[in-house]
């Protein structure tokens, strides 16, 4: 009996396996392959396609104008505005939420501790319970006590604490030739090294920094952390204009709620790409399906997508003029000498006050610059590949400041039209926050 019973099972299983598939034929690991990947929410797709990036007229700097090449840009997906204050301001609070659920925990407030059935968790591992919200106004004067040390002893919030904790992977030192990875031997190179930052916060709740060389052995020797303030520079409206007064953007650019829809400023390119990370993390922890990271663009992706699809526009609108057929302005800069407010705005407006582009993106010119991926380097354009080109380092702590430009794009309020073609650089100090430069993500488009 125990032989049949067996021979049943074999049977039964072979007619199980044909039913499956063709037997020992290589089929795939996954059963399916159709997959379509949903429209990111407030993103604009863009499609893929080939353009001459580079300026179409002469440099107003230079005597002859840049490098103008063709080049090839695959799909992406990009916001359809500039990031707004109420926008940057869900990442501000996530941050304060994070920090005020951690010191409670910390203080041994154990039900913020998400924990699931038979799960275990310690001092170190643990979860959030973002289910619950943070006591700040309960009357327990123990926990008032834990979150005091968050705000100043006048009673405000203290924003300098807002602190992202974050790590990525340097891929600019696992590309380096002396660090390939021996296939053959199975390991690194001997006396491979990363170079990379180490970020912590010292006892006076300072952010430290410094440069380390250590030896690569394994794929976590590339990883560098960072920890950044993330709350924006208002002292940009006083810092960026001398004998001005705007103390009115200073004092409610980013907290009144009248210009939650204007496009935040005051961030930096560290902040930028902090917002990224936080955006992605954001997604993937409350979504089924993996995605692509939420990034700045490249130059060449910020340039196609302002061209709207037109190969030799000038602006985003497809002119070579910044008012239309009536005489009325396209775009939110300096039109004239003196006088800011001829296109409806003195400084910066709400978002998508002016048509968008023939990709549907919004402020492409205008409005406030844009902080892109790519380090800035004046002659770039001359060895960039021309499939999906770009040049970019993550510049170190010890790395001179010619090291640390990024390209900025669009053009800003304060700047003549000149600045919102399409095809001009210009570039600004990742470490600077300034009145008139935001940012916008994209995210690459799974598939063809």
């Amino acid at each position: 009996m125990k032989l049949k019973n067996i021979l049943y099972v074999v049977a039964l299983g072979l007619v199980v396996a044909s039913c499956n598939g063709p037997e020992g034929e290589l089929v795939g690991a996954n059963a399916s392959s159709n997959f379509k990947e949903a429209n990111p929410y407030g993103m604009v797709y863009i499609k893929k396609g080939a353009f001459m990036m580079g300026e179409n007229t002469q440099s107003a700097i230079f005597h002859q104008p840049d490098n103008i090449t063709m080049v090839t840009v695959n799909a992406f997906w990009m916001d359809e505005t500039e990031i707004t204050n109420n926008e940057y301001k869900q990442f501000v609070n996530w941050v304060r939420d994070s920090i005020a659920y951690t010191l409670l925990i910390e203080a041994g407030y154990e039900e913020y501790i998400k924990v699931g059935r038979n799960e275990d968790y310690d001092e170190e591992n643990y979860c959030i319970d973002w289910r619950k919200p943070v006591p700040w106004t309960v009357d327990d004067e123990d926990i008032r006590e834990v979150l005091a040390q968050m705000f100043y002893t006048t009673g405000g919030l203290r924003a300098t604490s807002l602190y992202y904790n974050y790590s990525w992977m340097n891929y600019d030192q696992a590309q380096l030739p002396q660090n390939k990875f021996d296939v053959a031997k199975g390991r690194y190179p001997i006396g491979a090294t990363s170079r990379v930052d180490s970020f912590w916060v010292n006892e006076d709740g300072w952010i430290c920094d410094s440069t380390i060389i250590r030896p690569l052995r394994e794929p976590a020797d590339l990883m560098t952390n960072k920890i950044i303030s993330v709350y924006p520079d208002t002292m940009v409206w006083i810092r960026d204009f001398q004998y001005a007064y705007n103390d009115p953007m200073l004092h409610g650019y980013f907290t009144f709620p009248g210009y939650q829809d204007y496009p935040v400023v005051g961030v930096t390119w560290e902040q930028a790409h902090a917002f990224c990370h936080w955006r992605t993390h954001l997604f993937q922890t409350n979504s089924k399906v993996a995605s692509q990271s939420y990034r700045l663009p490249t130059e060449a992706e910020w340039e196609y997508a302002a061209r709207g699809g037109r190969k030799m526009a000038m602006y985003p609108w497809g002119g070579n003029y910044a008012r239309d057929g009536k005489g009325c302005f396209l775009a939110n800069f300096k039109p004239y000498r003196g006088n800011y407010n001829d296109d409806t705005g003195t400084m910066t407006m709400k978002v998508a006050q002016f048509r968008p582009n023939d990709y549907g993106l919004f402020d492409m010119a205008g409005n406030v610059a844009e902080w892109t991926a790519s380090a800035y380097q004046s002659s770039s354009n001359l060895y960039i590949s021309d499939v999906n080109p770009d040049f970019q380092y993550m510049a170190r702590k010890d790395d001179p400041d010619v090291l640390k430009c990024k390209v900025v794009r669009g053009g800003s309020w304060k700047d003549i039209s000149y600045y919102l073609q399409c095809g001009v650089r210009a570039y600004e100090y990742e470490y600077e926050s300034r009145a008139y430069i935001g940012f916008r993500c994209v995210r690459s488009y799974i598939g063809d």
